[in-house]
C-alpha cells in the first residue's frame, strides 16, 4: 500500500468514529442491506478522497452535505472531488443534511432511483436426485 493510500485509509477510520448526526441517521438505514440489493460502506476511500457512503456493486457514492459545503471555495473543491470520483467509474449523489433530518424516506427513495438495479444473481445449480452426483448419475 502506498503512503497516500495508507493515509487515506487511516483518515477514513478516524472519520467513522466521529460521523456527523445526519450521516449517523442515514447510515442507520443504509447498513445491513436495508435497501434491497445494495450494500453500502461508510467512509470509503476512493483514491485520495473519502466518500461518505459507497455501494461498490452499483458504483454509487452518496455524499451528505451540511453547512460546510456552502462557500464558493468549498463548492469548487466538491466539484473537483466529484470529477475525480466519476473518473474512477463511480456516480455521485449529493444529499443535503436537512433532507436527511426532515425527509429521510425521500432521500432513500432518491438513492434507490439513482442506483442501477443490482445485477441478477446466478441461478442455483440444478439439484440431483438422492444418491446422485453430476459425475455419477443414478442408473
Amino acid at each position: 500500500m502506498r503512503d497516500p493510500e495508507r493515509h487515506t485509509k487511516k483518515r477514513a477510520i478516524e472519520l467513522r468514529q466521529r460521523m456527523p448526526d445526519a450521516e449517523v441517521i442515514l447510515w442507520s438505514r443504509l447498513r445491513r442491506k436495508s435497501l434491497p440489493g445494495f450494500r453500502f460502506r461508510r467512509q470509503h476511500p476512493i483514491g485520495p478522497f473519502i466518500a461518505d457512503f459507497a455501494c461498490p456493486l452499483s458504483r454509487l457514492v452518496v455524499e451528505v452535505d451540511g453547512g460546510t459545503h456552502s462557500t464558493a471555495e468549498e463548492v469548487a473543491h466538491d466539484r473537483q472531488r466529484d470529477a475525480y470520483i466519476r473518473s474512477r467509474g463511480w456516480r455521485v449523489l449529493r444529499v443535503n443534511n436537512i433532507d436527511v433530518y426532515k425527509n429521510l424516506d425521500a432521500v432513500l427513495e432518491n438513492i434507490c432511483r439513482f442506483a442501477p438495479p443490482p445485477p441478477p444473481t446466478a441461478p442455483p445449480p440444478p439439484t440431483t436426485g438422492a444418491g446422485t452426483t453430476p459425475n455419477n448419475p443414478a442408473r
